[in-house]
């Protein structure tokens, strides 16, 4: 990992100061009170996999408070935050669920207003993860922010192992292979979350299973251009109506969640060479889309763009007619 900032090359007394103001701009806005500003040390070090950001930080005792202010000063809503404790103990609250975590716990925290706080020195091991790789794998994260994950779940110290491994190696990967092992690593936090709400939650545990095996047809079948809620609730074997009850537990609404993975994976192709082959037209209806018109005012509305412009942006390559 790179150091990006550390206090012991600047004066005590700036000490603090200057932490604040990095934590702030290069990290994201929050606000920072520490137990003993005059005597404070702290070490931040990053590196890059792929597409997750990951955040190594040393520091004295300190607590952290993220605002409605503060929130609205970064543009990371699309990411969440895993942190993994490695040293000391901290103290997490978010979503009216409060927790503690010990040397070896994870705990997920959203870009909600929270608070983080520890009574000694601490370090911390920060991953952004995209918000939608545990959403769609989870549900809302509402159900699981601020809950502590126990080191002693098998799952647990498998992924701790595996992040401090990866930012060991991070170097020395090439860009496919730090995609793959980003991949991996997301797929070990899910696990893990998904160990610990079976633990948390038994009795809605088949209502996890019938929401997550929708999800799973949902990503199955989307080049289905007659998947929907009705035909969805039959592939999973319940009524509409209960469907649509759990989705709704999880902030979602069943056609809307179609049709935004419908235009997610179409994004991801039309910046994808090995979709360039396709003309918009015919990728739209590999996605589910009945015509090129509908997936093109579909995709405007959401994306600001049309499909052609999103495909040139991204790839630089030339506009293929419907």
């Amino acid at each position: 990992m790179r150091t990006l900032f550390s206090t012991a090359d600047f004066k005590p007394k700036d000490s603090f100061r200057l932490w604040r103001e990095t934590i702030f701009e290069r990290i994201v806005p929050v606000e920072l009170t520490p137990a003993a500003a005059h005597a404070f040390t702290g070490t931040l070090e990053a590196a890059e996999v792929g597409p997750l950001l990951i955040t190594r930080v040393t520091q004295s005792a300190v607590t952290t408070v993220a605002t409605p202010d503060t929130i609205r000063r970064h543009g990371k809503h699309e990411t969440l935050n895993v942190a993994f404790t490695l040293q000391g103990r901290v103290f997490s609250a978010q979503d009216d669920r409060t927790a503690i975590q010990n040397p070896g716990d994870i705990v997920v925290m959203d870009r909600r207003p929270a608070t983080m706080a520890s009574d000694v020195d601490t370090q911390t091991l920060f991953v952004e993860v995209p918000r939608e790789s545990l959403e769609r794998a989870l549900g809302s994260t509402r159900r699981f922010t601020a809950l502590t994950i126990s080191a002693d779940q098998p799952g647990t110290s498998m992924v701790t192992a595996f992040f401090q491994q990866l930012i060991r190696n991070a170097g020395r990967l090439t860009p496919d292979m730090a995609n793959r092992m980003a991949s991996v690593g997301v797929d070990l936090i899910v696990a893990s979350i998904a160990e610990r709400l079976a633990h948390e939650t038994p009795k809605n545990i088949q209502s996890v299973l019938i929401f997550q095996r929708a999800l799973a047809h949902i990503e199955a079948h989307l080049g289905d251009v007659n998947l929907d809620p009705a035909r969805l609730a039959a592939a999973v074997g319940v009524s509409l109506r209960h469907l649509q009850a759990l989705f709704r537990e999880q902030d979602r609404n069943i056609a809307d969640w179609i049709w935004r993975r419908r235009l997610e994976i179409a994004a991801q192709r039309l910046a994808d060479p090995g979709f360039a082959h396709l003309a918009v037209g015919e990728l739209a209806y590999s996605c589910g889309f009945c015509t090129q018109s509908h997936f093109s005012r579909r995709f405007k509305e959401t994306y600001g763009i049309s499909p052609s412009e999103h495909r040139w942006r991204n790839r630089g390559a030339p506009e293929h007619a419907g």
